[in-house]
């Protein structure tokens, strides 16, 4: 990634380039699932007097964004139905994913989870397969629209978007619920997806995504050939990227899992927690996300690997003071806006070095494919093991439990610096 890829970004993108203004779009409409999944829905859960150790396992909820990498091939190859005839593969995949957000938004509306836990948990399933193929086609549009050296740009303007998906998800929907219920802040949020439909639709299409796929359906080929690919570029040493990818947001993923029941716990309420982790954490994780992007460019990507794992993972020793220190009755405003600012600001510059690094990983020929892989390698042990938190929450307390986490992030920047140090070659280009 060059360094005019970010020095560049501008407003008058949005303006003059059709993809950007796409980027953005879909960016936005990217940023809303995930969180309704889980963490706003937590806040949902907890009201509804969910035990702590369930809703532990309701973090697996996202667990198709974990598998993403199983389906992904076969959106690369074959045409979704109608739309694509009409818009190209990718766009038409684009299109029907962002119905099923809209679909299973609306089931999770009318769920009731306190008396009737399993509709909420089978919609949000469906929320997450619908999520998790909307980033695939999305991240496999971005990768074939734009040329290598645009790439730096258009994930600047994506990662702008979903930050503010992001935040809709999440503050906007923490004060609607406030205001008017959980059921009216879910179905705002699936009308919310219009915007990424619109981007959807006027976003440019690849020339070869409009040539129909011929090819036999073949499972097994269209899942082990991106694999062979990946392994045979990146040689003796892929195992042990994959092994970084696969530790280096761990700590997040765990610590994800049970910060809104801590907040929870201390008492604050939808609106304060609204207030500093989405508005407050918004701008801090902008800050955050154009940190990395500097960094990127002054000290290299195997560098910023390194600092990024041990910021992220220092980062929750924050939570911990929280916890040990807050007063447990909704007090202590500035403890828990400071607490949240350090933690989103080292998880936003920690995405964006791990995006940019995976996405030099990837070859043109399955970048969709393989950029699914690398990202539910990167997803799938945190989350796994986010399930079990509630349980070692209820052994060891908060404070414990989120001075284990930073731990976790010890021996991945070891590994990052082995790669860096020790093996340059695996440096992208």
């Amino acid at each position: 990634m060059t360094a005019s890829a970010h020095t560049k970004l501008s407003l008058s993108h949005l303006f003059s380039d059709r993809s950007i203004a796409a980027m953005f779009g879909l960016g936005f409409s990217s940023g809303i699932p995930f969180l309704l999944i889980y963490v706003t829905q937590s806040a949902w859960l907890s009201e509804a007097k969910v035990p702590i150790a369930m809703l532990g396992l309701m973090s697996e909820l996202t667990l198709a964004y974990k598998f993403k990498f199983l389906w992904a091939p076969f959106l690369d190859r074959y045409d979704a139905p109608v739309f694509s005839r009409l818009l190209g593969r990718r766009r038409g995949w684009i299109i029907v994913s962002q119905i099923g957000v809209m679909l299973a938004l609306a089931g999770v509306a009318f769920g009731d989870p306190a008396n009737w836990l399993a509709w909420t948990v089978a919609f949000s399933l469906a929320l997450g397969f619908a999520g998790a193929t909307q980033d695939i086609v999305i991240d496999g549009w971005r990768i074939t629209v734009a040329p290598k050296e645009r790439q730096g740009l258009m994930t600047s303007w994506a990662e702008f978007g979903w930050r503010i998906g992001n935040l809709a998800a999440g503050a906007g929907a923490l004060y609607l619920s406030d205001a008017f219920g959980w059921r009216a802040a879910y179905l705002c949020m699936a009308a919310l997806m219009a915007p990424g439909m619109i981007a959807a639709l006027l976003a440019p299409e690849p020339a070869s995504d409009f040539e129909a796929h011929t090819k036999p359906l073949n499972f097994v080929a269209a899942i082990v050939d991106p694999i062979k690919d990946l392994f045979s570029r990146l040689g003796p040493t892929a195992v042990l990227i994959l092994i970084m990818v696969a530790g280096f947001r761990m700590p997040g993923y765990l610590s994800s899992a049970m910060a809104m029941p801590l907040f929870k716990s201390l008492n604050y309420s939808n609106g304060d927690i609204a207030t500093v982790t989405k508005l407050f954490g918004f701008w801090t994780a902008l800050f955050g996300t154009f940190s990395a992007g500097i960094l990127i460019t002054r000290i290299g990507i195997m560098a910023s690997l390194v600092f990024g794992t041990i910021f992220a993972s220092a980062s929750h020793l924050s939570l911990a003071y929280l916890a040990a220190h807050a007063a447990g009755h909704g007090g202590d405003f500035w403890l828990f806006a400071s607490t949240v600012s350090i933690d989103n600001f080292a998880y936003a510059f920690a995405s964006i070095v791990l995006i940019t690094y995976m996405s030099s990983l990837t070859a043109t020929e399955y970048a969709a494919s393989q950029y699914a892989l690398l990202t539910s390698i990167c997803a799938f042990p945190g989350s796994i093991l986010a399930g079990a938190s509630g349980f070692v929450i209820e052994r060891v307390s908060f404070e414990w439990f989120f001075v284990g986490t930073s731990l976790i992030g010890v021996p991945v920047a070891l590994l990052s610096w082995y790669l860096w140090r020790g093996k340059p070659e695996t440096q992208p280009a």
